[in-house]
């Protein structure tokens, strides 16, 4: 029988937020693949945990995924870990869990800290509806296209950013975004943990003068219905009314319902609409 995947959240900082689930499978499993070992040792020597370790990262994650999977399928059950919270999120244990499923190899999690969700209770910011967009892309062209979906995006946004581009992502966001509101979530759950509640433009302002230190969690408000009719009427309000009229005849919209969508489109009732086109 093939061997099972385990996918391991250790602590984001604070060590007691490690589970007794955790730290008994890491104890019990064959193998335990750490994106970096120098780092994972000091966690598992603090839990007394001396199963072997491999390596497991973003630049060898087929090369090593492959042999990975050759292993779980002779039996071996292996646990992942990443360097702090939950594998596979922002992270190449992504890549494992795809080639896993594809062998048909059973994969399960055991559950615990996650920086995303962390700092989403914590923001002030609602968390009834969200987007995790992890870091934006170094790519010009796939970060401009990911900043023109989220100029809509109605859900609170969550992303990660390293402390020296905390700056230039903040003034990036506000130039894109408009200047919504953020929380900066820093050093969750360590004994300096902070949350800076400001708007974009502000905060980029805030750790001109403050540098940050620690990875950084971005929780930013959504837009608003209300502020995306208004960019909507805003932009019918360039068009004439007869232009307006006309995109929707040539759609093939009988007159009586363009003026109906017309009038909805500029917030003025259909009379002024009917009103305006008869005076013509």
């Amino acid at each position: 029988m093939a061997g099972t995947l385990y996918l391991c959240a250790t602590p984001i900082g604070n060590l007691e937020d490690m589970t007794f689930r955790a730290v008994r499978v890491l104890k019990e499993v064959d193998l335990i693949a750490a994106e970096d070992t120098r780092n994972s040792v000091k966690l598992l020597n603090h839990f007394d945990i001396h199963t072997p370790m491999t390596s497991y990262h973003e630049y060898n994650k087929y090369d090593k995924g492959r042999k990975l999977t050759e292993q779980l399928l002779e039996g071996k059950d292996i646990a992942l870990i990443t360097d702090a919270g939950t594998p596979g999120i922002s992270d190449p244990g992504e890549e494992l869990v795809r080639m896993c499923r594809d062998f048909g190899i059973e994969v399960t999690a055991i559950p615990g800290a996650a920086a995303c969700i962390t700092a989403l209770t914590i923001s002030g910011l609602p968390t009834r509806r969200f987007v995790f967009e992890a870091f934006l892309p170094m790519d010009k062209k796939n970060r401009e296209g990911v900043l023109e979906i989220l100029e809509k995006e109605q859900r609170t946004i969550v992303m990660y950013e390293a402390p020296h581009r905390l700056v230039r992502t903040l003034k990036l966001l506000a130039e894109s975004l408009g200047d919504r509101p953020v929380s900066v979530c820093r050093e969750l759950t360590k004994r300096h943990e902070t949350v800076y509640e400001s708007t974009l433009a502000k905060a980029a302002e805030y750790y001109e003068q403050n540098a940050p230190k620690g990875e950084c969690v971005l929780v930013i408000g959504g837009i608003s219905r209300e502020e995306i009719e208004k960019e909507e009427r805003n932009g019918w309000e360039k068009m004439t009314i007869e232009e307006h009229m006309e995109y929707y005849l040539c759609q093939g919209m009988e007159k009586k319902e363009a003026m109906k969508q017309t009038a909805k489109d500029r917030g003025v009732q259909k009379r002024e609409i009917y009103n305006y086109l008869n005076k013509k």
